[in-house]
């Protein structure tokens, strides 16, 4: 509750019901014989005294997790965890990983999801790729811009008779196809000094593999970050038609928190190395 400021967080982030939450503090608060919110209002606040005791408790476990993170990283090697969200996952890393464990087979690799927007918990991850309009700032961790966020529309070569490069007819007329929402398209024609269709048509995608996998077997035009489809482009799976870009002012940064421990901290230099010198190499 001190924390996320309501009991209906606390108890999403706990993964338990809310009135077990309650429960809960209702028994802390017998046991210790007074409450630790004011509860006069709709939204129960914490005393002062229940502020003090949440501060006290917090800095406690703590110090409970980071000697039991001390502990763990005893034993045998743990693995390098590697957040990557989904476009950097697919079609960047993973084509190249193979690479750095030929360089690094001592190194074991553990690779996750990590969602556009949605915080990393830096305490179970070592490194990071995020995208961001913005350069990521944390406590503790290191920034290292990755590659750049510059889109622009693409299609299957298969569309290549039907679709004339910066042509908002023959776009419209194969189809559009959208990251999260229509704003991508709707700023493309913006810039390109063209009409935006009153009502935007094409498929909507959560997902930006979903999206490179529709634009790939011809299903629209598609406006892709030309760092993840650069490889489709080169091999002719995909063409780029027009050089007007949009979302330039994102880009695709590495992060890596800082490691006490020795071993770890040497794996994750390994690790920010190589990417750093396959960017360069590109």
């Amino acid at each position: 509750m001190a924390r996320f400021g309501s009991f209906g967080a606390a108890a999403n982030a706990l993964c338990v019901s809310q009135s077990a939450i309650s429960h809960q503090i209702r028994h802390l608060e017998t046991w210790l014989g007074g409450p630790l919110f004011d509860r006069s209002s709709g939204r129960p606040r914490l005393l002062p005294h229940g502020q003090d005791l949440a501060r006290d408790l917090t800095s406690g476990f703590g110090g409970i997790e980071a000697a039991c993170n001390r502990a763990r990283t005893q034993g045998d090697v743990q693995p390098l965890v590697i957040a990557a969200i989904p476009s950097v996952a697919v079609c960047w890393l993973i084509p190249r990983l193979s690479g750095f464990r030929t360089a690094h087979p001592d190194i074991p690799i553990r690779i996750i999801y990590s969602l556009h927007g949605h915080e990393i918990d830096f305490a179970e991850v070592h490194l990071a790729f995020v995208f961001s309009d913005t350069v990521p700032r944390s406590a503790g961790i290191r920034v290292d811009p990755f590659l750049p966020g510059r889109s622009v529309p693409v299609c299957a070569a298969g569309l290549r008779d039907r679709v004339a490069a910066g042509d908002r007819r023959t776009f419209l007329g194969v189809g559009l196809l959208h990251d999260t929402d229509t704003g991508g398209w709707c700023r493309w024609f913006d810039r390109a000094g063209l009409e935006t269709p009153v009502e935007m048509p094409g498929v909507v995608f959560e997902d930006f593999n979903l999206l490179r996998a529709a634009a790939l077997s011809g299903q629209g035009v598609a406006l892709c970050p030309t760092a993840m489809v650069r490889p489709d482009i080169e091999r002719g799976h995909l063409l780029a038609l027009s050089d007007i870009a949009v979302s330039e002012d994102y880009a695709y940064y590495l992060l890596c928190r800082e490691q006490p421990v020795v071993r770890t901290s040497l794996m994750i230099a390994a690790f920010r190395e190589w990417v750093l010198s396959e960017v360069t190499a590109a």
